[in-house]
């Protein structure tokens, strides 16, 4: 029993039976994760296109934060932006919160992850437009959003993603950033501050803040890191990761799980042992709120921009060669699932049994 669907399968009802008051969106996850690749919930049948043989699969639950309906996610999601994503100097810009914070936001994540969001990503705005950096009114970015740490704690942070430069105001000319610098970070932390109070503030929610919070710095990271794909192949898996994964869960044991982990800046390889109803918790604190949208695009990126992506890769520096198999990959179906006997691709022939109950997927 050395799964997250096993723990919760196991232990799920004792946790639910001690926690009557918990969020029903924490129930939801549970209900969904134990059912997931059961049968309960149908199953498909596909067609090898080499041997021909068919194949029935269980049906995933598709819950985004089940650790076994993820990987395929990624992937394509990975797939989609390196197709879109512009090749120049790109940086890696992360936002945290003081841990003083960390419980507020826990009991109010809906308000309190939106004002991450849109405090974070009006700071990188406005340092953009200043002249004294790059003096674009249109840059670009894309900002996902974690809640753990490496032991399973709560760490509310969002990575952005942000292509050094952006569009001239009468968006004819690329704007190129350093190679090495987007913004100063020291700037950014006063203004993402400012802006996450002033959200706090007409939340009607400021007295509930420890007032020391807006006397000390706020830590924002940046990172050169390559190119577009060079940034996305690294953060890509980590878009739809969930808090822990089955391949970390090393024994489920008297009552006790124990799992591996990375401390910061080392590969060694350490483990943590957590009692099982300790363990849910923490893993369960990590599921967000119905219907929030984790990964969001800004500026250029986002796909209503009136600029599109193909409009602004002719300005780039080095533009990108148009690939002759460009509309061809554009028309060719996303196929993921192989044949176990001769690793030709299948294809859906139908599903059999009711659909499954609708989970919270986005």
């Amino acid at each position: 029993m050395a799964s997250i669907p096993e723990i919760l399968k196991t232990y799920g009802p004792e946790y639910i039976q001690t926690h009557p008051q918990m969020p029903k969106n924490h129930r939801k996850v549970i209900e969904a994760i134990t059912r997931c690749k059961t049968g309960e919930l149908g199953q498909i049948v596909y067609q090898c296109q080499g041997c021909a043989k068919l194949h029935i699969l269980d049906c995933s639950c598709g819950n985004r934060h089940c650790p076994q309906c993820q990987y395929l996610k990624s992937q394509n999601w990975l797939k989609k932006q390196q197709d879109r994503f512009p090749q120049v100097p790109t940086f890696m810009i992360t936002f945290t919160v003081p841990k003083q914070m960390r419980d507020f936001i826990r009991s109010h994540q809906r308000i309190g992850y939106q004002a991450m969001f849109l405090a974070s990503s009006e700071a990188l705005k406005l340092l953009a437009k200043d002249q004294k950096f790059i003096g674009t009114d249109l840059p670009g970015f894309t900002g996902i959003l974690h809640t753990w740490g490496r032991q399973l704690t709560y760490h509310p942070h969002i990575h952005y993603i942000v292509p050094g430069g952006g569009l001239a105001p009468d968006r004819t000319k690329w704007l190129p950033s350093r190679p090495d610098f987007y913004a100063p970070v020291k700037a950014l932390s006063p203004i993402y501050k400012a802006k996450f109070k002033e959200q706090i503030k007409d939340a009607g929610m400021l007295q509930d803040i420890d007032p020391i919070v807006w006397s000390m710095d706020w830590n924002v990271d940046s990172q050169a890191v390559g190119d577009g794909n060079t940034a996305l192949t690294y953060l890509g898996p980590y878009v739809f990761k969930v808090a822990i994964g089955n391949s970390r869960i090393v024994q489920v044991e008297d009552r006790k799980v124990t799992f591996t982990y990375h401390k910061k800046g080392s590969r060694r390889t350490r483990t943590m042992t957590l009692e099982v109803i300790e363990f849910i918790r923490r893993f369960l604190q990590h599921v967000l709120p119905d219907g929030f949208m984790k990964v969001r695009h800004y500026g250029f990126m986002h796909p209503s921009c009136r600029t599109t992506i193909e409009e602004i890769k002719p300005l780039l520096p080095n533009p990108e060669p148009q690939s002759d198999n460009e509309q061809e990959s554009v028309n060719t179906p996303n196929l993921s699932i192989y044949c176990s006997d001769c690793g030709n691709f299948m294809v859906f022939v139908v599903r059999i049994g009711a659909p499954p109950k609708v989970y919270d997927s986005s």
